[in-house]
Protein backbone atom coordinates (compact mmCIF):
# COMPACT_ATOMS: atom_id res chain seq x y z
CA UNK A 1 0.00 0.00 0.00
CA UNK A 2 1.35 3.43 -0.95
CA UNK A 3 2.00 5.66 2.05
CA UNK A 4 1.12 9.34 2.11
CA UNK A 5 3.90 11.81 1.27
CA UNK A 6 6.53 12.22 3.97
CA UNK A 7 6.93 15.75 5.33
CA UNK A 8 10.68 16.48 5.64
CA UNK A 9 11.66 19.85 7.09
CA UNK A 10 14.97 21.70 7.18
CA UNK A 11 16.13 23.71 10.20
CA UNK A 12 19.70 24.67 9.22
CA UNK A 13 21.43 25.72 6.02
CA UNK A 14 24.90 26.18 7.53
CA UNK A 15 26.82 25.98 10.79
CA UNK A 16 25.65 29.14 12.55
CA UNK A 17 22.16 29.38 11.04
CA UNK A 18 19.05 30.47 12.97
CA UNK A 19 18.97 28.58 16.29
CA UNK A 20 15.22 28.99 16.73
CA UNK A 21 14.47 27.27 13.40
CA UNK A 22 14.37 23.74 14.86
CA UNK A 23 11.80 24.70 17.46
CA UNK A 24 9.76 26.66 14.90
CA UNK A 25 9.61 23.68 12.52
CA UNK A 26 8.70 21.17 15.23
CA UNK A 27 6.05 23.35 16.86
CA UNK A 28 4.63 24.69 13.57
CA UNK A 29 2.19 23.05 11.20
CA UNK A 30 2.15 22.48 7.44
CA UNK A 31 -1.39 22.56 6.06
CA UNK A 32 -2.48 21.85 9.61
CA UNK A 33 -0.19 18.81 10.06
CA UNK A 34 3.09 18.29 11.93
CA UNK A 35 6.29 17.29 10.16
CA UNK A 36 7.60 13.71 10.04
CA UNK A 37 11.35 14.33 9.78
CA UNK A 38 13.51 17.27 10.89
CA UNK A 39 16.78 17.65 8.99
CA UNK A 40 19.67 20.06 9.28
CA UNK A 41 22.64 20.77 7.02
CA UNK A 42 25.68 22.08 8.92
CA UNK A 43 28.61 21.22 6.67
CA UNK A 44 30.41 23.07 3.88
CA UNK A 45 33.97 22.75 2.62
CA UNK A 46 35.03 25.60 4.94
CA UNK A 47 33.17 24.08 7.90
CA UNK A 48 35.32 20.95 7.82
CA UNK A 49 38.40 23.13 8.28
CA UNK A 50 36.72 25.05 11.12
CA UNK A 51 35.85 21.77 12.85
CA UNK A 52 39.44 20.52 12.40
CA UNK A 53 40.75 23.65 14.12
CA UNK A 54 38.31 23.11 16.97
CA UNK A 55 39.54 19.54 17.33
CA UNK A 56 43.15 20.71 17.66
CA UNK A 57 42.13 22.48 20.85
CA UNK A 58 39.81 19.73 22.08
CA UNK A 59 40.16 16.20 20.59
CA UNK A 60 36.61 15.37 21.69
CA UNK A 61 35.22 18.18 19.51
CA UNK A 62 34.87 18.20 15.73
CA UNK A 63 31.07 18.36 15.45
CA UNK A 64 28.57 21.24 15.13
CA UNK A 65 27.92 22.21 18.75
CA UNK A 66 24.94 24.39 17.88
CA UNK A 67 23.04 21.23 16.93
CA UNK A 68 22.98 20.23 20.60
CA UNK A 69 21.50 23.61 21.51
CA UNK A 70 18.72 23.11 18.99
CA UNK A 71 18.22 19.49 20.01
CA UNK A 72 17.72 20.42 23.67
CA UNK A 73 14.81 22.66 22.62
CA UNK A 74 12.97 20.03 20.56
CA UNK A 75 13.98 16.52 21.64
CA UNK A 76 11.09 15.88 24.00
CA UNK A 77 8.49 17.12 21.52
CA UNK A 78 10.02 15.09 18.68
CA UNK A 79 9.87 11.90 20.74
CA UNK A 80 6.28 12.60 21.77
CA UNK A 81 5.19 13.20 18.16
CA UNK A 82 7.34 10.55 16.50
CA UNK A 83 9.38 13.12 14.53
CA UNK A 84 12.69 11.67 13.34
CA UNK A 85 15.82 13.85 13.41
CA UNK A 86 18.52 13.54 10.73
CA UNK A 87 21.52 15.88 10.55
CA UNK A 88 25.09 15.93 9.22
CA UNK A 89 26.17 17.83 12.34
CA UNK A 90 28.61 15.01 13.19
CA UNK A 91 31.24 16.65 11.00
CA UNK A 92 34.61 15.08 11.78
CA UNK A 93 33.33 13.23 14.86
CA UNK A 94 29.83 11.75 14.41
CA UNK A 95 30.49 9.15 17.08
CA UNK A 96 31.44 11.87 19.55
CA UNK A 97 28.26 13.78 18.76
CA UNK A 98 26.18 10.62 19.26
CA UNK A 99 27.72 10.28 22.73
CA UNK A 100 26.90 13.90 23.56
CA UNK A 101 23.30 13.36 22.43
CA UNK A 102 23.06 10.47 24.88
CA UNK A 103 24.39 12.64 27.72
CA UNK A 104 22.02 15.48 26.83
CA UNK A 105 19.06 13.12 26.71
CA UNK A 106 20.01 11.68 30.10
CA UNK A 107 20.00 15.15 31.66
CA UNK A 108 16.55 15.72 30.16
CA UNK A 109 15.27 12.37 31.43
CA UNK A 110 14.76 11.10 27.86
CA UNK A 111 15.94 7.94 26.09
CA UNK A 112 16.06 8.38 22.31
CA UNK A 113 17.42 5.70 20.00
CA UNK A 114 20.55 7.23 18.44
CA UNK A 115 22.53 6.06 15.41
CA UNK A 116 25.45 7.57 13.57
CA UNK A 117 26.96 7.24 10.10
CA UNK A 118 30.67 7.46 9.36
CA UNK A 119 33.35 6.04 7.07
CA UNK A 120 33.69 9.26 5.11
CA UNK A 121 36.94 10.34 6.81
CA UNK A 122 39.87 9.35 4.60
CA UNK A 123 42.59 11.63 5.96
CA UNK A 124 44.46 8.72 7.57
CA UNK A 125 44.36 6.71 4.33
CA UNK A 126 45.68 9.22 1.80
CA UNK A 127 49.14 7.66 1.56
CA UNK A 128 47.58 4.22 1.16
CA UNK A 129 45.23 5.45 -1.58
CA UNK A 130 48.05 7.10 -3.50
CA UNK A 131 50.24 4.02 -3.17
CA UNK A 132 47.38 2.04 -4.70
CA UNK A 133 47.48 4.27 -7.77
CA UNK A 134 44.79 6.78 -6.90
CA UNK A 135 46.41 10.15 -7.67
CA UNK A 136 43.72 12.33 -6.02
CA UNK A 137 43.76 14.65 -9.01
CA UNK A 138 42.34 18.14 -8.47
CA UNK A 139 39.02 18.26 -10.34
CA UNK A 140 39.66 21.69 -11.87
CA UNK A 141 43.42 21.94 -12.36
CA UNK A 142 44.23 18.29 -13.14
CA UNK A 143 47.18 18.40 -10.74
CA UNK A 144 48.06 15.32 -8.70
CA UNK A 145 48.05 15.73 -4.93
CA UNK A 146 51.61 14.40 -4.66
CA UNK A 147 52.82 17.16 -7.00
CA UNK A 148 51.45 19.83 -4.66
CA UNK A 149 53.67 18.69 -1.78
CA UNK A 150 51.02 19.37 0.86
CA UNK A 151 49.62 17.47 3.85
CA UNK A 152 45.81 17.59 3.98
CA UNK A 153 44.32 17.94 7.45
CA UNK A 154 40.83 16.85 6.39
CA UNK A 155 39.70 14.47 3.64
CA UNK A 156 36.06 13.47 3.53
CA UNK A 157 34.15 11.47 0.93
CA UNK A 158 30.56 12.40 0.21
CA UNK A 159 28.39 9.50 1.34
CA UNK A 160 24.83 8.76 0.24
CA UNK A 161 21.61 8.26 2.14
CA UNK A 162 21.41 4.48 2.58
CA UNK A 163 23.14 4.48 5.96
CA UNK A 164 20.45 6.88 7.17
CA UNK A 165 17.77 4.62 5.68
CA UNK A 166 19.21 1.59 7.50
CA UNK A 167 19.36 3.47 10.81
CA UNK A 168 15.76 4.66 10.59
CA UNK A 169 14.67 1.15 9.65
CA UNK A 170 16.37 -0.14 12.82
CA UNK A 171 14.28 2.21 14.95
CA UNK A 172 16.59 5.21 15.33
CA UNK A 173 14.96 8.43 16.52
CA UNK A 174 18.06 10.47 15.74
CA UNK A 175 20.68 9.87 13.02
CA UNK A 176 23.79 12.03 12.87
CA UNK A 177 26.33 11.73 10.09
CA UNK A 178 29.68 12.96 8.96
CA UNK A 179 30.12 14.17 5.37
CA UNK A 180 27.09 12.95 3.50
CA UNK A 181 25.84 14.93 0.52
CA UNK A 182 23.35 17.61 1.52
CA UNK A 183 20.58 15.93 -0.49
CA UNK A 184 21.22 12.58 1.25
CA UNK A 185 19.66 14.01 4.41
CA UNK A 186 16.38 13.93 2.49
CA UNK A 187 16.99 10.89 0.25
CA UNK A 188 17.66 8.63 3.25
CA UNK A 189 14.43 9.38 5.12
CA UNK A 190 12.33 9.34 1.92
CA UNK A 191 13.70 5.91 0.95
CA UNK A 192 12.99 4.61 4.48
CA UNK A 193 9.44 6.00 4.53
CA UNK A 194 8.45 4.68 1.11
CA UNK A 195 10.54 1.50 1.06
CA UNK A 196 12.53 2.40 -2.06
CA UNK A 197 15.36 0.25 -3.37
CA UNK A 198 18.68 1.25 -4.86
CA UNK A 199 17.29 0.60 -8.35
CA UNK A 200 14.57 3.27 -7.93
CA UNK A 201 16.75 5.94 -9.51
CA UNK A 202 13.88 8.16 -10.73
CA UNK A 203 12.37 8.28 -7.25
CA UNK A 204 15.79 8.90 -5.68
CA UNK A 205 16.50 11.65 -8.21
CA UNK A 206 13.21 13.31 -7.29
CA UNK A 207 14.19 13.24 -3.62
CA UNK A 208 17.62 14.62 -4.53
CA UNK A 209 15.95 17.58 -6.23
CA UNK A 210 13.75 18.19 -3.19
CA UNK A 211 16.76 17.81 -0.89
CA UNK A 212 18.78 20.28 -2.92
CA UNK A 213 15.95 22.80 -2.70
CA UNK A 214 15.52 22.66 1.09
CA UNK A 215 19.16 22.15 2.10
CA UNK A 216 19.88 25.90 2.35
CA UNK A 217 16.88 26.69 4.51
CA UNK A 218 15.07 29.95 3.72
CA UNK A 219 16.86 30.41 0.39
CA UNK A 220 13.95 28.30 -0.93
CA UNK A 221 11.28 30.44 0.73
CA UNK A 222 12.19 33.98 -0.33
CA UNK A 223 15.64 34.54 1.13
CA UNK A 224 18.33 35.83 -1.22
CA UNK A 225 15.71 36.02 -4.00
CA UNK A 226 16.44 38.23 -7.02
CA UNK A 227 12.82 39.28 -7.63
CA UNK A 228 12.28 40.17 -3.98
CA UNK A 229 9.61 42.69 -4.95
CA UNK A 230 7.33 39.66 -5.41
CA UNK A 231 7.51 38.93 -1.68
CA UNK A 232 4.63 40.64 0.09
CA UNK A 233 5.25 39.11 3.53
CA UNK A 234 8.66 40.55 4.47
CA UNK A 235 8.91 38.82 7.85
CA UNK A 236 11.82 36.41 8.22
CA UNK A 237 11.00 33.48 5.89
CA UNK A 238 9.75 30.21 7.28
CA UNK A 239 12.19 27.34 6.75
CA UNK A 240 11.24 24.93 3.93
CA UNK A 241 9.41 21.62 3.97
CA UNK A 242 9.44 18.99 1.22
CA UNK A 243 6.42 16.70 1.02
CA UNK A 244 7.83 13.74 -0.92
CA UNK A 245 5.47 11.25 -2.53
CA UNK A 246 6.13 7.59 -3.29
CA UNK A 247 6.87 8.37 -6.97
CA UNK A 248 9.63 10.83 -5.98
CA UNK A 249 7.63 13.94 -6.83
CA UNK A 250 7.41 16.55 -4.10
CA UNK A 251 5.74 19.73 -3.00
CA UNK A 252 7.95 22.45 -1.56
CA UNK A 253 6.19 24.56 1.06
CA UNK A 254 6.70 26.19 4.47
CA UNK A 255 4.92 26.24 7.84
CA UNK A 256 1.55 27.92 8.02
CA UNK A 257 1.55 31.60 8.92
CA UNK A 258 5.27 32.22 8.34
CA UNK A 259 6.96 34.93 6.31
CA UNK A 260 8.50 34.71 2.87
CA UNK A 261 7.28 33.11 -0.35
CA UNK A 262 7.36 29.73 -2.06
CA UNK A 263 6.96 30.23 -5.79
CA UNK A 264 8.21 28.72 -9.02
CA UNK A 265 10.80 31.53 -8.95
CA UNK A 266 12.11 30.86 -5.43
CA UNK A 267 12.36 27.14 -6.13
CA UNK A 268 14.04 27.73 -9.51
CA UNK A 269 16.62 29.96 -7.87
CA UNK A 270 17.54 27.28 -5.34
CA UNK A 271 17.54 24.44 -7.87
CA UNK A 272 20.22 26.35 -9.80
CA UNK A 273 22.30 27.11 -6.71
CA UNK A 274 25.84 25.75 -7.04
CA UNK A 275 24.85 22.77 -9.21
CA UNK A 276 27.30 23.20 -12.14
CA UNK A 277 25.99 20.90 -14.88
CA UNK A 278 22.32 19.80 -15.08
CA UNK A 279 23.32 16.14 -14.48
CA UNK A 280 23.59 16.51 -10.70
CA UNK A 281 25.92 13.77 -9.50
CA UNK A 282 25.32 12.00 -6.22
CA UNK A 283 26.42 8.77 -4.54
CA UNK A 284 22.89 7.30 -4.76
CA UNK A 285 21.93 8.43 -8.28
CA UNK A 286 22.48 11.10 -10.88
CA UNK A 287 19.53 13.50 -10.92
CA UNK A 288 18.91 15.17 -14.26
CA UNK A 289 17.70 18.63 -13.31
CA UNK A 290 16.96 19.44 -16.95
CA UNK A 291 14.09 16.90 -16.89
CA UNK A 292 12.07 18.08 -13.91
CA UNK A 293 8.97 20.27 -14.02
CA UNK A 294 7.81 23.00 -11.63
CA UNK A 295 4.16 23.95 -11.09
CA UNK A 296 2.56 26.40 -8.68
CA UNK A 297 0.04 24.07 -7.06
CA UNK A 298 -1.33 26.66 -4.60
CA UNK A 299 -0.04 29.72 -2.72
CA UNK A 300 3.32 28.78 -1.15
CA UNK A 301 3.15 25.28 -2.64
CA UNK A 302 5.32 24.33 -5.64
CA UNK A 303 5.29 20.83 -7.11
CA UNK A 304 8.48 19.23 -8.48
CA UNK A 305 7.71 16.32 -10.79
CA UNK A 306 9.12 14.33 -13.66
CA UNK A 307 12.71 14.21 -12.42
CA UNK A 308 14.63 11.50 -14.24
CA UNK A 309 17.50 9.66 -12.63
CA UNK A 310 20.28 7.38 -13.72
CA UNK A 311 22.73 5.18 -11.85
CA UNK A 312 25.53 6.94 -9.97
CA UNK A 313 29.07 6.77 -11.26
CA UNK A 314 31.57 4.43 -9.60
CA UNK A 315 33.41 7.32 -7.93
CA UNK A 316 32.76 9.49 -4.87
CA UNK A 317 33.71 13.12 -4.53
CA UNK A 318 36.21 13.88 -1.77
CA UNK A 319 36.80 17.28 -0.16
CA UNK A 320 40.36 17.82 1.08
CA UNK A 321 41.64 20.82 3.03
CA UNK A 322 45.23 21.66 3.84
CA UNK A 323 46.91 24.51 5.67
CA UNK A 324 47.93 27.18 3.22
CA UNK A 325 49.90 29.45 5.53
CA UNK A 326 49.10 32.83 7.04
CA UNK A 327 47.47 36.00 5.78
CA UNK A 328 46.69 39.54 6.80
CA UNK A 329 44.72 42.38 5.25
CA UNK A 330 44.79 46.12 5.84
CA UNK A 331 42.39 48.53 4.15
CA UNK A 332 43.52 52.09 3.51
CA UNK A 333 40.90 54.82 2.95
CA UNK A 334 41.44 57.29 0.11
CA UNK A 335 39.34 60.46 -0.04
CA UNK A 336 38.51 63.15 -2.58
CA UNK A 337 40.36 63.67 -5.83
CA UNK A 338 43.27 61.87 -7.52
CA UNK A 339 42.20 58.53 -6.03
CA UNK A 340 44.25 56.39 -8.43
CA UNK A 341 47.37 58.49 -7.90
CA UNK A 342 47.01 58.27 -4.13
CA UNK A 343 46.54 54.50 -4.36
CA UNK A 344 49.62 54.03 -6.53
CA UNK A 345 51.72 56.14 -4.15
CA UNK A 346 50.47 54.27 -1.08
CA UNK A 347 51.22 50.89 -2.66
CA UNK A 348 54.70 51.97 -3.70
CA UNK A 349 55.48 53.48 -0.31
CA UNK A 350 54.18 50.57 1.72
CA UNK A 351 55.98 47.82 -0.14
CA UNK A 352 59.11 49.94 -0.21
CA UNK A 353 59.02 50.04 3.58
CA UNK A 354 58.29 46.31 3.73
CA UNK A 355 61.22 45.38 1.49
CA UNK A 356 59.29 44.67 -1.72
CA UNK A 357 56.40 42.45 -2.77
CA UNK A 358 58.81 39.61 -3.39
CA UNK A 359 59.23 39.18 0.39
CA UNK A 360 55.79 37.59 0.48
CA UNK A 361 54.57 34.37 -1.09
CA UNK A 362 51.53 36.20 -2.46
CA UNK A 363 50.19 39.75 -2.51
CA UNK A 364 46.81 41.05 -3.60
CA UNK A 365 46.12 44.78 -3.99
CA UNK A 366 42.63 46.00 -4.94
CA UNK A 367 41.35 49.52 -5.39
CA UNK A 368 37.64 49.48 -4.49
CA UNK A 369 35.87 52.59 -5.78
CA UNK A 370 32.89 54.01 -3.87
CA UNK A 371 33.73 57.66 -4.48
CA UNK A 372 31.78 60.17 -6.54
CA UNK A 373 32.63 63.67 -7.77
CA UNK A 374 31.43 66.58 -5.61
CA UNK A 375 30.06 64.14 -3.03
CA UNK A 376 27.36 65.62 -0.74
CA UNK A 377 28.91 63.96 2.34
CA UNK A 378 32.44 62.88 3.25
CA UNK A 379 31.94 59.11 3.16
CA UNK A 380 30.65 59.24 -0.43
CA UNK A 381 34.00 60.71 -1.50
CA UNK A 382 36.01 57.69 -0.32
CA UNK A 383 37.57 54.62 -1.90
CA UNK A 384 39.36 51.69 -0.29
CA UNK A 385 42.79 50.30 -1.07
CA UNK A 386 42.63 46.71 0.18
CA UNK A 387 46.05 45.08 0.60
CA UNK A 388 46.41 41.38 1.44
CA UNK A 389 49.65 39.49 1.98
CA UNK A 390 50.16 35.73 2.39
CA UNK A 391 53.18 33.72 3.47
CA UNK A 392 54.12 30.46 5.23
CA UNK A 393 55.94 32.60 7.83
CA UNK A 394 53.43 34.09 10.25
CA UNK A 395 55.88 36.75 11.36
CA UNK A 396 56.11 38.31 7.90
CA UNK A 397 52.39 38.90 7.54
CA UNK A 398 51.58 39.65 11.18
CA UNK A 399 52.19 42.91 12.97
CA UNK A 400 55.34 43.44 10.94
CA UNK A 401 53.02 44.05 7.99
CA UNK A 402 50.05 45.79 9.61
CA UNK A 403 52.10 48.07 11.85
CA UNK A 404 54.10 49.20 8.83
CA UNK A 405 50.93 50.42 7.12
CA UNK A 406 50.52 52.91 9.96
CA UNK A 407 53.87 54.48 9.14
CA UNK A 408 52.09 56.09 6.17
CA UNK A 409 49.88 58.07 8.57
CA UNK A 410 52.16 61.10 8.71
CA UNK A 411 54.39 60.45 5.73
CA UNK A 412 52.01 59.30 3.03
CA UNK A 413 49.14 60.57 0.88
CA UNK A 414 46.82 63.30 2.22
CA UNK A 415 43.87 62.09 4.28
CA UNK A 416 45.40 58.72 5.21
CA UNK A 417 43.41 56.52 7.58
CA UNK A 418 42.48 52.85 7.79
CA UNK A 419 39.25 50.96 8.41
CA UNK A 420 40.75 49.00 11.33
CA UNK A 421 43.68 49.18 13.73
CA UNK A 422 46.72 47.02 12.88
CA UNK A 423 45.76 43.35 13.00
CA UNK A 424 47.55 40.08 13.67
CA UNK A 425 47.98 37.31 11.11
CA UNK A 426 45.45 34.51 10.68
CA UNK A 427 45.91 31.00 9.34
CA UNK A 428 44.09 30.03 6.14
CA UNK A 429 43.26 26.77 4.45
CA UNK A 430 43.15 25.59 0.85
CA UNK A 431 40.42 23.42 -0.63
CA UNK A 432 41.27 20.50 -2.95
CA UNK A 433 38.34 18.68 -4.63
CA UNK A 434 38.99 15.21 -5.99
CA UNK A 435 37.38 11.76 -6.36
CA UNK A 436 38.14 8.19 -5.34
CA UNK A 437 36.58 4.89 -6.41
CA UNK A 438 33.47 4.24 -4.32
CA UNK A 439 34.84 0.77 -3.58
CA UNK A 440 37.65 2.40 -1.55
CA UNK A 441 35.20 3.96 0.91
CA UNK A 442 33.50 1.98 3.67
CA UNK A 443 30.09 3.53 4.36
CA UNK A 444 29.27 2.51 7.96
CA UNK A 445 26.31 2.92 10.26
CA UNK A 446 26.33 2.29 13.99
CA UNK A 447 22.80 1.31 14.99
CA UNK A 448 21.09 2.19 18.28
CA UNK A 449 22.00 -1.20 19.77
CA UNK A 450 25.70 -0.54 19.09
CA UNK A 451 26.08 -2.96 16.20
CA UNK A 452 27.83 -1.75 13.05
CA UNK A 453 26.85 -2.41 9.48
CA UNK A 454 28.68 -1.70 6.26
CA UNK A 455 26.41 -0.15 3.65
CA UNK A 456 26.98 -1.37 0.09
CA UNK A 457 27.31 1.25 -2.60
CA UNK A 458 24.56 1.31 -5.23
CA UNK A 459 25.31 -0.27 -8.63
CA UNK A 460 27.22 2.17 -10.80
CA UNK A 461 26.47 3.26 -14.34
CA UNK A 462 28.30 5.26 -17.02
CA UNK A 463 28.98 8.96 -16.58
CA UNK A 464 26.10 11.11 -17.88
CA UNK A 465 26.35 12.24 -21.50
CA UNK A 466 26.98 15.91 -22.21
CA UNK A 467 23.82 17.85 -23.12
CA UNK A 468 23.18 18.44 -26.80
CA UNK A 469 23.37 21.91 -28.29
CA UNK A 470 20.08 23.78 -28.55
CA UNK A 471 18.66 26.15 -31.12
CA UNK A 472 19.55 29.77 -30.30
CA UNK A 473 17.23 31.71 -32.58
CA UNK A 474 17.44 35.32 -31.38
CA UNK A 475 14.42 37.48 -30.53
CA UNK A 476 14.56 40.26 -33.11
CA UNK A 477 13.26 43.82 -33.12
CA UNK A 478 14.17 47.18 -31.56
CA UNK A 479 16.07 47.08 -28.29
CA UNK A 480 16.50 49.38 -25.32
CA UNK A 481 19.41 49.41 -22.88
CA UNK A 482 18.38 48.21 -19.43
CA UNK A 483 19.90 46.17 -16.59
CA UNK A 484 19.88 42.43 -17.33
CA UNK A 485 17.94 42.00 -14.10
CA UNK A 486 14.93 43.71 -15.65
CA UNK A 487 14.01 40.36 -17.20
CA UNK A 488 16.39 37.84 -15.56
CA UNK A 489 16.89 36.59 -12.03
CA UNK A 490 20.17 35.19 -10.75
CA UNK A 491 21.58 33.32 -7.78
CA UNK A 492 25.29 32.83 -7.31
CA UNK A 493 27.63 31.05 -4.94
CA UNK A 494 30.85 29.11 -4.61
CA UNK A 495 31.91 25.56 -5.34
CA UNK A 496 35.47 25.43 -4.11
CA UNK A 497 37.46 27.84 -6.24
CA UNK A 498 34.71 28.17 -8.85
CA UNK A 499 31.82 30.62 -8.97
CA UNK A 500 28.39 29.33 -10.02
CA UNK A 501 25.73 31.71 -11.38
CA UNK A 502 22.25 30.46 -12.21
CA UNK A 503 20.32 32.86 -14.45
CA UNK A 504 16.65 32.40 -15.28
CA UNK A 505 13.65 34.21 -16.74
CA UNK A 506 9.93 34.10 -16.00
CA UNK A 507 8.53 33.66 -19.52
CA UNK A 508 9.35 31.48 -22.52
CA UNK A 509 9.97 34.48 -24.76
CA UNK A 510 12.37 36.05 -22.27
CA UNK A 511 14.23 32.75 -22.13
CA UNK A 512 14.44 32.51 -25.91
CA UNK A 513 16.19 35.87 -25.84
CA UNK A 514 18.41 35.01 -22.85
CA UNK A 515 19.74 31.71 -24.19
CA UNK A 516 20.72 33.39 -27.48
CA UNK A 517 22.14 36.50 -25.85
CA UNK A 518 24.04 35.10 -22.88
CA UNK A 519 26.85 33.32 -24.73
CA UNK A 520 30.25 32.56 -23.23
CA UNK A 521 31.69 35.55 -25.09
CA UNK A 522 28.97 37.81 -23.71
CA UNK A 523 29.56 36.52 -20.20
CA UNK A 524 33.22 37.52 -20.51
CA UNK A 525 32.14 41.03 -21.53
CA UNK A 526 29.71 41.37 -18.65
CA UNK A 527 32.08 39.85 -16.06
CA UNK A 528 35.52 41.38 -16.72
CA UNK A 529 37.02 39.31 -13.87
CA UNK A 530 36.26 36.22 -15.96
CA UNK A 531 37.92 37.46 -19.14
CA UNK A 532 40.85 35.05 -18.93
CA UNK A 533 39.18 32.20 -17.06
CA UNK A 534 37.49 29.04 -18.30
CA UNK A 535 33.71 29.36 -18.42
CA UNK A 536 31.31 26.43 -18.51
CA UNK A 537 27.79 27.19 -19.69
CA UNK A 538 24.77 24.89 -19.35
CA UNK A 539 21.17 25.26 -20.46
CA UNK A 540 18.08 24.07 -18.56
CA UNK A 541 15.16 24.95 -20.84
CA UNK A 542 12.66 23.36 -18.43
CA UNK A 543 13.63 26.00 -15.86
CA UNK A 544 14.12 28.74 -18.49
CA UNK A 545 17.65 28.93 -17.17
CA UNK A 546 21.32 29.18 -18.09
CA UNK A 547 23.83 28.01 -15.50
CA UNK A 548 27.33 29.46 -15.56
CA UNK A 549 30.49 28.18 -13.89
CA UNK A 550 33.51 30.50 -13.81
CA UNK A 551 36.47 28.24 -13.09
CA UNK A 552 39.07 29.59 -10.66
CA UNK A 553 37.41 32.95 -9.95
CA UNK A 554 37.66 32.27 -6.21
CA UNK A 555 41.24 31.00 -6.26
CA UNK A 556 41.77 28.05 -3.91
CA UNK A 557 38.39 28.33 -2.21
CA UNK A 558 36.68 30.57 0.32
CA UNK A 559 39.22 30.08 3.14
CA UNK A 560 42.03 31.24 0.89
CA UNK A 561 40.29 33.73 -1.42
CA UNK A 562 41.34 37.39 -1.34
CA UNK A 563 38.36 38.58 -3.35
CA UNK A 564 36.12 40.91 -1.25
CA UNK A 565 33.16 38.58 -1.93
CA UNK A 566 35.00 35.27 -1.42
CA UNK A 567 31.91 33.08 -1.91
CA UNK A 568 30.60 34.98 -4.98
CA UNK A 569 27.28 35.59 -3.21
CA UNK A 570 26.86 38.98 -4.87
CA UNK A 571 28.18 38.03 -8.29
CA UNK A 572 24.73 37.20 -9.67
CA UNK A 573 23.36 40.55 -8.58
CA UNK A 574 26.34 42.26 -10.19
CA UNK A 575 25.61 40.43 -13.45
CA UNK A 576 21.96 41.54 -13.23
CA UNK A 577 23.08 45.15 -12.83
CA UNK A 578 24.96 45.22 -16.14
CA UNK A 579 23.31 47.17 -18.94
CA UNK A 580 22.34 45.08 -21.96
CA UNK A 581 20.24 45.54 -25.07
CA UNK A 582 16.82 44.05 -24.31
CA UNK A 583 14.13 43.75 -27.00
CA UNK A 584 11.43 46.34 -26.43
CA UNK A 585 8.79 43.66 -27.01
CA UNK A 586 9.95 41.91 -23.83
CA UNK A 587 9.93 45.12 -21.83
CA UNK A 588 6.36 45.93 -22.88
CA UNK A 589 5.23 42.58 -21.53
Amino acid sequence: MTRRPVRIANCSGFYGDRLAAAREMVEGHVSGETIDVLTGDYLAELTMLILWKARQKDPSAGYAKTFLVQLEQVLGTCLDRGIKIVANAGGLNPGGLAEQIGLLAGRLGLAPQVAHVDGDDLVGRLAELQAAGHDLVHLDTGRKLAEAGVEPVTANAYLGGWGITEALGAGADIVVTGRTTDASLVVGPAAWWHGWGREDVDRIAGAMAAGHVIECGPQATGGNYAFFEEITDRRYPGFPVAEIADDGSSVITKPDGTGGLVSVGTVTAQLLYEIAEPAYLGPDATAHFDTLRLDQEAPDRVRISGTRGSAPTDRLKVALNYQGGFRNTMTLVLTGTAIEEKAAWAEEQLFGLLGGKERFAETDVRLLRFDRADAPVNDQATAHLRITVKDPDARKVGRAFSNTTMELALGGYPGFHTTTPPSAESAFGVYWPTTVPAAEVQHRVTLPDGTQQTIPHPPAGPAPAAPTAADHTPVRGPTTRHPLGTVAGARSGDKGGNANIGVWTRTDEEYRWLRAYLTVERIRELLPEAADLAIRRYELPNLRAVNIVVVGLLGDGVASATRPDPQAKGLGEYLRSRLVDIPEALLRR
